[in-house]
């Protein structure tokens, strides 16, 4: 079995998300070796393993050095490990999630090399000083990039001659647990309702102001809010009667609190750092078939704002959630049905097995996989051409609007 080591900025036990929904899907045609960011431990080195799933091992670099994430003084450090997989695992395709961890790739003889670019991440609170630098020369040496939506393909596909959108997927079975509403988890089941909740991560892309006036303007909805809290400072997030902050929570959980929910939300804030965020939780939330209410993230807008309500202002967006709440049954019927058609045209599945298929095709050609620009910038999956037809009909939508 083929190897992939990938280097990967967020931790296999963090907020289910991109990687792992990839990552152990792919593991069913290659041996996945995921080398996380090194974390600080005092004494001699030390790459910590562990098998989540079958043909997937999680190494974690335990390092005598503070600086954090893939840091240049870590290097030293990590090189003599990644070489030492590398003598394990020859001649793999190597994958990157974070261009810092670019200097490792020098350790390795890879016969692929993928840059799936899941954010932007140089957009995002303190970013290292080198990111960008790395990931001009990541997109030079990387033969294929893959894109985690469509604003992100819009800013890569002009930089790489093969880039392929890939949107954010779902695990549409997993999900649909929720439409029994009987599962709701036991931390809520007495919660007054309505309940109107998010989860994901809560940091400098989530309105902490947002949530507060929402709770404010209707002190009897009880606003819940399932992830950890990264990068902020939890002491500056809204204290109220009616805000329930839940920690971070299992994937496996995350059906048991939609089903006890009346409304998703997506309160992103509008700032850098999430001008090109394409949040997977918008196709979860569809899968629970329940109103969605967002602010006018792009991906959002463009792929679906025929089913979930934009609101820009505070104002707004609690007008929305009134509105959702007062809905009839013919529209939620209505709303319930476009989602489940948007459910029919992706999934995770799909997804990993399109990226199975372009790894294998450049597998089969000696070097460095170039394809023309024209060709390479052909969504190559059902699932993302749905997404892109979409997105123009959502840009034709919002300009009726205007």
């Amino acid at each position: 079995m083929d190897s992939i080591i990938v280097f990967c900025h967020l931790r296999w036990n963090f907020v289910y998300q991109r990687p792992q929904h990839l990552l152990s899907r792919l593991s069913r045609h290659y041996n996945i070796i995921l080398v996380e960011e090194p974390e600080y431990r005092d004494g001699e080195p030390e790459l910590q393993i562990s098998n989540p799933l079958p043909n997937l091992t999680v190494c974690k670099p335990l390092t005598p050095v503070r600086e954090f994430g893939f840091d240049d003084k870590q290097m030293p450090y990590l090189r003599k490990m990644v070489r030492a997989l590398g003598k394990q695992h020859p001649d793999p395709i190597v994958w990157f999630y974070t261009p810092m961890a670019l200097p490792l790739l020098d350790e390795l003889k890879p016969r692929q090399v993928v840059y799936d670019c899941m954010d932007e991440l140089s957009a995002f609170k303190n970013p290292p000083p080198a990111l960008l630098p790395r990931e001009d020369e990541l997109l030079r040496r990387a033969d294929i990039v893959f894109t985690g939506g469509p604003s992100l393909y819009e800013a890569k596909k002009d930089r790489h001659p093969n880039v392929h959108c890939f949107p954010s997927s779902v695990d549409v079975n997993h999900f649909r647990q929720a439409l029994d509403r009987n599962i709701a988890h036991s931390d809520l089941k007495d919660l007054p309702r309505p309940v109107l909740g998010f989860y994901g991560v809560i940091d400098e892309r989530f309105d902490t102001e947002l949530a507060g006036q929402l709770a404010d303007a209707h002190p009897e909805w009880q606003v819940v809010l399932v992830g950890p809290v990264v990068k902020i400072d939890a002491a500056s997030l809204p204290q109220r009667p009616n805000i329930h902050y839940m920690g971070q929570q299992p994937y496996t959980a995350l059906p048991q609190f939609l089903a006890a929910w009346d409304v998703c939300l997506m309160p992103f804030a509008m700032n850098e750092s999430t001008r090109f965020i394409s949040p997977t939780k918008s196709l979860e939330y569809m899968a629970a078939e329940l109103p969605i209410v967002s602010t006018p993230v792009k991906d959002v807008v463009d792929l679906h704002s025929d089913v979930v309500e934009i609101a820009v202002t505070a104002p707004e967006f609690i007008a929305a959630c009134e509105r959702v709440l007062a809905m009839d049954s013919d529209e939620k019927l209505r709303r319930i049905r476009q989602m489940r058609d948007k459910l029919s045209r992706t999934s995770w599945d799909v997804t990993a097995m399109s990226m199975h298929k372009l790894l294998e095709q450049g597998a089969q050609q000696p070097g460095r996989l170039r394809q023309t620009a024209q060709a390479a910038n052909e969504v190559p999956d059902e699932a993302a051409a749905g997404y892109r037809l979409q997105g123009a009909a959502g840009a034709n939508r919002a300009a009726l609007r205007d």
